[in-house]
């Protein structure tokens, strides 16, 4: 089944971020090679694609596990939550219907 992973980030996230971002798209590569990511991708802080040092508010990732706990515990060791980026990090089902 498929799961929304949603990250908040704490305010000034960014250099919690730097330091742990090749950790965390290691992860995320290692589901992308399984064929189980459908989206990964950060929440810019401003109205733009890049943010520049405003940085980031958090991030969602959808992808595939086996049940809840599953996910729940793969969010829960994401290397932004380590690092002190994330403040919260909340794992609902997701059902994807378009496209």
């Amino acid at each position: 089944m498929l799961y929304a992973i949603f990250a908040k980030d704490v305010e000034n996230s960014l250099p919690q971020r730097m330091s742990a971002r090749p950790a965390h798209i290691e992860r995320l590569n290692v589901l992308k090679d399984e064929g189980r990511l459908i989206l990964a991708g950060p929440h810019p802080a401003i109205d733009s694609n890049e943010p520049g040092a405003a940085g980031w508010s958090g991030s969602l990732v959808v992808a595939e596990f086996d049940c809840l706990e599953d996910a729940q515990t793969w969010a829960n060791l994401d290397p932004y939550l380590a690092s002190g980026a994330y403040a919260s990090v909340k794992v609902k089902p997701f059902k994807k219907v378009l496209p």
